[in-house]
């Protein structure tokens, strides 16, 4: 698995995230490199699914290092898009030119073309023994390594183009645009999730289908939660921070007065995915903002970041699945949870949360499980300085 990030000119590049190996994850940016990354092997093919509807095809033709990570580089065709033109010689018949591109498993023969009809075999002419080549056949080429395997998840009818020369400012830097307070600040890249796997299930949606009405009501619940969440953080977080969100107790001989309303929180950049992984009709919901402890904060305050994920069950009832909160003073051991997408990581066709882990030194990817009313990692990978900016 990887993470394509496709820009608004149609240019992608991937960079790989784990690869599921005998029911063992590994980091895909290191597996079996020599050096370049089993993940990142020339004619590889990737899937890109966006919360599991297919976005098209991935062919890496090169791989390019990156400070301290390797990404892919290659060519991208969009799921509905027409296949390039081959030249003249290398044409294909009308009925496969035409034809979507075919998922086929490695080493599978292509289909072969139909023979023709006894009626329509021409007479031939008298056969002529062909000349002798001057240069003999040369030998086949030895079989490849059979310790290395190769990914494939089909392959486009169309070549892949030859790579472009990468820098550091047009393939690595525009995908993860971070600013130093911590918040993103490029927005014209498309992250999108990216699997190989010649024998995984057809993709799905794991979106969960509902009203608009419907929708506002999660987002007040969720946001409410997030409130009580980040309060009871921030204590532990800042506890030499002024309280804002809780009334103070009255001074000795003092009369007894009635407690202030306390003031919400201030989300910005609130993000609310509701999904279904396991189609059970039963939601999982990721919220993701920036916070201020009171409404009242000033505006140029050093922002929280939180994460929520809550679950509904079949009596409509939301249940805290996970929380993190922390600020730019905390990442070096708090990571920023940023959502990208639900992912099937195991190819059982049920989804799965892949994170982006942001530090202060560096990033890496998670993905994890709900599982109940819990949180489970199945991946966790080595934060990189590659992906900071």
């Amino acid at each position: 698995m990887g993470l394509l990030a496709l820009s608004a000119n149609g240019k992608a590049h991937l960079i790989p995230i784990v690869i599921l190996n005998e029911g063992q994850y590994y980091d895909a940016s290191a597996y079996k490199a020599a050096p370049v990354p089993m993940a990142l092997e020339s004619g590889t093919v990737y899937e890109a699914v966006k919360t599991g509807v297919s976005q098209g095809l991935f062919t890496v033709s090169a791989a390019s290092p990156r400070k301290d990570m390797w990404i892919g580089l290659g060519s991208w065709e969009a799921a509905g898009s027409k296949p390039a033109a081959r030249p003249a010689a290398d044409a294909k018949p009308k009925e496969e030119v035409d034809e979507p591109p075919r998922l086929r498993r490695p080493g599978a023969e292509p289909p072969k073309p139909p023979e023709p009809k006894p009626e329509e075999t021409k007479p031939q002419a008298p056969a002529v023994a062909p000349p002798v080549a001057a240069n003999p056949t040369p030998p086949p080429p030895p079989p490849e390594d059979k310790d290395r395997p190769k990914l494939r998840r089909g392959k486009p009818t169309s070549q892949p183009e030859e790579p472009e020369s990468a820098t550091d400012d047009a393939v690595a830097k525009p995908a993860f645009q971070t600013s130093p307070s911590g918040s993103k600040t490029n927005v014209d890249i498309q992250l999108i999730p990216a699997i190989s796997d010649a024998d995984g299930p057809e993709p799905r949606s794991y979106a969960y289908n509902m009203k608009p009405d419907e929708e506002s009501q999660f987002r007040n619940k969720m946001l409410a939660m997030a409130a009580d969440e980040l309060r009871a953080q921030i204590k532990q977080l800042s506890p030499s921070l002024p309280e804002a969100t809780a009334p103070k107790a009255p001074a000795a001989g003092h009369k007894k007065t009635l407690p202030a309303k306390v003031p919400p929180p201030a989300f910005d950049n609130v993000q609310l995915r509701v999904l279904d992984l396991s189609s059970s009709n039963e939601p999982v919901l990721v919220l993701t903002a920036e916070a201020r402890p009171s409404s009242s904060a000033p505006t140029t305050a050093a922002p929280y970041f939180i994460a929520f994920v809550a679950r509904q069950n079949i009596y409509g009832e939301l249940h805290k699945v996970f929380a993190q909160v922390t600020d730019a003073q905390h990442m070096d051991a708090l990571p920023r949870m940023e959502f990208v997408d639900a992912v099937d990581a195991d190819g059982d066709g049920r989804g799965e949360l892949l994170f982006r882990r942001s530090y202060d030194d560096g990033s890496a990817f998670g993905i994890y499980r709900v599982i109940g009313d819990q949180l489970w990692p199945l991946f966790e990978g080595t934060p990189s300085k590659g992906m900071v900016n």
